[in-house]
């Protein structure tokens, strides 16, 4: 390929100890059906392994044009990425764990999509191999979602097509500084601040690994690195979403997918001070982003361990953590006109509790004791709309309620609305006036 020529994609591989996965990954990016025209940047994190080596052997015999980069030990995957995106020439960035792979028309697709939508962010289908991998998001091929309304937000990972001109145009790096939780910052403002989300539903693009040696990236960090990742993501959100609908959408996955984790039902047998230390620092949190509009957006059973949290009460999160673990079922209570639903967890109804009957009740698609097993749903608002007749007779209800006209109300009783609007005009008409 001509050097001057400007690349569809820049595959950027940062790469710490990742043999002997290192070869696959490598193997998929030679195999797709677009490789004449993408560039990989590889970046060596100070590997003992043979990563190093390996990365220059590849560069020597590929057809691909390969710029590898050899450097001490960053501490995390933010470092190679950074280096990555300062030397990438492509329209779009790739970022590709070396321990996974890509499926063979991934880039292709990707391309494609982001070229026909004028999208700056394409979600490639994921599938875990020897691993979980992220699901709800594929629902369906789209070339543009409503980031507040779809499950993309659930999928915070770098591994994603991102525009170039994006990137340099808000500056975007990953936070060299946070040992997790960098990569949900990065993609999250690009999903924020960009010219929007495509989504590939119909072909797997990425197969994401769990290695033998358990030592994915993902699974490091100690719980005061974990607080502070979630701290940030709300931050961000809070920073650039305004207060609002769309701002609690966005804070339901720090919430659930973040802080909710660190109050398993394990929790409780966890030691004291851990137990303390991770009430001390969910507490800010609870008081800066926490509010109704975001609890009404989560199921009762996990509502409640954070409603718990915020108050600061461990009694109260010790019996529902109990309750939960156990999977006891509920009793199912229903109240007012609609019988929306409450869940009567434990302190359900007791005043002193601190925790409010709001926090009980049905507000989204749950669970009825253990997941999985009996489903319920809040009340469907049925909104009528009136007929002019009713809209008619409605205003002049609220005109007697007003002006006090009883008796001209009686003369209309049992008649139409429109003769009940007459009835009313007549007798409020000033003496002598004309029709």
């Amino acid at each position: 390929m001509n050097e001057m020529t400007v690349p569809d994609v820049s595959v950027i591989v940062g790469a710490y100890e990742a043999m002997p996965y290192l070869v696959r990954c490598l193997e998929s990016v030679e195999s797709q059906t677009m490789a004449h025209r993408i560039e990989v940047i590889a970046v060596d994190d100070g590997s003992t392994d043979g990563t190093g080596a390996y990365l220059e052997k590849f560069a020597a015999s590929t057809a691909i044009p390969t710029k590898v980069v050899r450097q001490a030990n960053s501490g995390g995957p933010s470092g190679p990425r950074n280096v990555g995106i300062a030397l990438a020439r492509g329209r779009y960035v790739f970022f590709l764990d070396a321990d996974d792979y890509l499926g063979p028309e991934a880039l292709e697709r990707m391309v494609a999509m982001a070229d026909r939508a004028g999208t700056d962010v394409v979600l490639g289908k994921v599938e875990g191999v020897n691993r979980g991998a992220p699901s709800s998001m594929w629902g369906r091929t789209a070339e543009r979602v409503d980031v507040y309304n779809s499950k993309v937000i659930y999928t915070l990972s770098a591994q994603k097509l991102f525009r170039r001109e994006l990137i340099e145009r808000l500056g975007l790096r990953f936070d060299e500084g946070m040992r997790t939780g960098e990569d949900a910052l990065f993609t999250m403002e690009a999903y924020l601040r960009g010219g929007g989300v495509s989504v590939i539903s119909d072909y797997t693009c990425y197969y994401l690994v769990g290695r033998d040696d358990g030592k994915h990236v993902t699974k490091s960090g100690d719980h005061t690195m974990r607080f502070e990742a979630v701290g940030a993501l709300m931050k961000l959100i809070a920073d650039i979403v305004p207060p609002g609908a769309e701002r609690d959408r966005l804070m339901v996955r720090p919430f659930t997918v973040g802080l909710l984790q660190q109050f398993p039902p394990g929790f409780m047998k966890q030691p004291e001070e851990i137990q303390r230390q991770k009430m001390e620092l969910a507490a800010p949190l609870m008081r800066r982003y926490w509010g109704p509009g975001v609890a009404r957006l989560i199921k009762v059973s996990e509502r409640l361990r954070l409603e718990c949290v915020a108050l600061g009460r461990f009694d109260l999160l010790r019996d529902v953590l109990v309750f939960v673990r156990d999977g006891t079922r509920p009793e199912v209570v229903h109240r007012g006109r609609d019988r929306t639903p409450y869940l009567a967890f434990p302190h359900f109804g007791e005043k002193g509790s601190g925790l409010k009957d709001a926090s009980f009740e049905v507000t989204v698609p749950d669970w009825i004791g253990k997941p999985g097993l009996e489903s319920i749903h809040p009340p469907k608002v049925v909104r009528q709309r009136r007929s002019p007749a009713r809209r008619v007779a409605r205003r002049v209800r609220a005109r007697i309620r007003r002006t006090g006209l009883t008796r001209a109300w009686a003369r209309a009783g049992g008649r139409t609305a429109k003769a009940a609007a007459a009835a009313s005009a007549t007798a409020s008409r000033p003496t002598g006036s004309k029709a």
